[in-house]
């Protein structure tokens, strides 16, 4: 199980006919693999996609980072030890790969015995495998190191003339591509793409029942240069010269395998949210609050570069990175994506509409009137979870609509995923989401960041699945948690899982 970090299913067909994934197209045009979309519930992130596809537990992960007021804790899904805690609290040991697979470059492990590169076991040895060994061996052969210094620096050199292009031409949405991300695009875009490889192909070759590993190149040059930008759908090239190599693999391999390929989301293009309007969201909520200095956790924080501290834990033995505290402000504004949540220590649990009007009364009435903000979700005690918009309101549990519906344009599963995102465990006491163009299809990140996702709007709810022809789809893709009862089926029939009440051998 191939996972291509980020791909959405309709720019997966754009690039099918561009060229840029002959693999899959072979596939594809042979008929032995059939191309599905599914939908990927709110939040659209890779973690709360990997704890459905992985573990059937999407509802566990609110967003890509979010606030605990209980413990006064921030979460980033893309520090190990918070992973770690996230996956304690919903695994029951049956996750997709417990019966002997291999969790390679993921968030979350699926409960495999053998689970390499994976952020929620970095600081965990034994059963993992001794992962260390892997990425020493592969970093001390000469030639791969070679190799892969010389791509790596290719790559970075490729990097500054891509975005020097872009600046000469006068692209339109772009961001500063700051040196940070020049050398982690040369480590994600070739080491880890290569270590990736040489584990899974160790594997295959070991006959192992099940893997599933996690590239993210994709997802990364998306994020900085525009999911349909030329140095984005290169990265596709790079990902199906993989699956062109792991097929060879598969061949030799001691026992036969076949291949399913998946995204865990897609992702949405347009300026972000402070070059719109000069401001971030939290200048916003610090106006209309008056508080003196909201916390603000995560709008400038790279989401992949937690892998490239994870493979420098594998290599020194420690899980990489704590997570900060929220300081103890009154107002904490989290962001993730287009997607934002407000959270106000004042009130324990869940803060109501009414509250909030009480507390602040220019907050909500000031976010649904900026330009650059869609819709806000509160709940409110006598009507509960209502989206607010600058000119109606939505009624959740009764669908009823006042005025505009502040919905409308976002796509026809908004209404019913907005209702079950607000009964997740700690979702922000304001939801905020940016305006869509549903012409441009266009939305606008709270964080820096041309591609995005983890809200509503545009291709980023709209992920792929791959999967061999004969293999049928037994129920509604509705969501990841379908999926994994998809794929856990299809190891019951076809591979190595014991179905219900049988075990293995039997």
């Amino acid at each position: 199980m191939i996972q291509i970090d980020g791909l959405s299913a309709p720019l997966a067909r754009w690039a099918l006919a561009g060229g840029a994934l002959p693999t899959m197209a072979r596939w594809l045009s042979s008929g032995s693999h059939t191309l599905v979309e599914w939908h990927a519930q709110l939040p659209a992130t890779t973690p709360a996609s990997q704890a459905g596809l992985l573990h059937g537990a999407s509802a566990a992960v609110p967003a890509f980072r979010w606030y605990e007021k209980e413990s006064g804790r921030l979460l980033v899904t893309n520090h190990p030890r918070d992973s770690a805690l996230v996956e304690a609290r919903f695994s029951d040991g049956r996750g997709l790969l417990a019966d002997g697979g291999v969790s390679v470059s993921n968030v979350f492990s699926g409960d495999a015995p053998t689970s390499l590169l994976t952020m929620s076991t970095i600081g965990a040895r034994g059963a993992s495998g001794r992962p260390a060994r892997y990425v020493s061996a592969y970093l001390l052969d000469p030639f791969g190191l070679t190799r892969s210094l010389f791509l790596t620096v290719a790559e970075i050199i490729k990097e500054l003339h891509q975005a020097r292009r872009q600046r000469l031409r006068r692209v339109r949405p772009r961001i500063v591509r700051t040196a940070s991300y020049t050398v982690l695009r040369g480590l994600t875009n070739v080491l880890l793409r290569n270590l990736n490889l040489a584990v899974v192909a160790e594997h295959i070759m070991r006959g192992a029942p099940a893997v599933y590993c996690d590239f993210v190149d994709y997802d990364e040059i998306a994020h900085h240069a525009g999911p349909a930008r030329p140095e984005a759908l290169a990265a596709l090239e790079g990902i199906d010269d993989v699956l062109a190599t792991l097929e060879a693999v598969a061949l030799a391999a001691p026992r036969p395998y076949r291949f399913v390929l998946l995204s865990d989301h897609g992702q949405s293009q347009g300026a972000t949210f402070a070059q719109r309007y000069g401001n971030a969201v939290e200048d916003v909520v610090r106006r209309l609050t008056g508080a003196a200095s909201p916390s603000v956790a995560g709008t400038g924080n790279d989401e992949h570069a937690g892998r490239i501290g994870v493979m420098a834990g594998e290599l020194g033995r420690r899980a990489p990175g704590e997570t900060p505290a929220a300081p103890g402000s009154e107002v904490v504004v989290v962001a993730s994506g287009n997607l934002a949540m407000i959270y106000l220590n004042r009130f324990p649990g869940r803060a109501t509409m009414e509250d909030i009007q009480e507390r602040h009364p220019r907050l909500l009435r000031g976010l649904v009137r900026h330009r650059g903000i869609g819709w806000v979700l509160v709940r409110s005690r006598r009507l509960g979870p209502v989206v607010l918009g600058c000119a109606g309101r939505r009624l959740l549990v009764s669908g009823r609509v006042d005025g505009e519906d502040p919905l409308a344009g976002y796509g026809p599963y908004a209404a019913a995923d907005l209702l079950r995102y607000d009964g997740l465990p700690h979702v922000g006491d304001i939801v905020v989401n940016s305006s869509y163009d549903p012409v441009t299809e266009e939305v606008a990140a709270f964080e820096d960041l041309i591609g995005c996702h983890g809200g509503l709007g545009g291709w980023q709810d709209r992920p792929l699945l791959v999967h061999p022809s004969a293999w049928p789809v037994d129920a509604e893709l509705s969501d990841a948690d379908a999926v994994h009862r998809q794929l856990v089926r299809w190891l019951e029939r076809f591979g190595d899982r014991p179905g219900p009440g049988r075990r293995r051998g039997r």
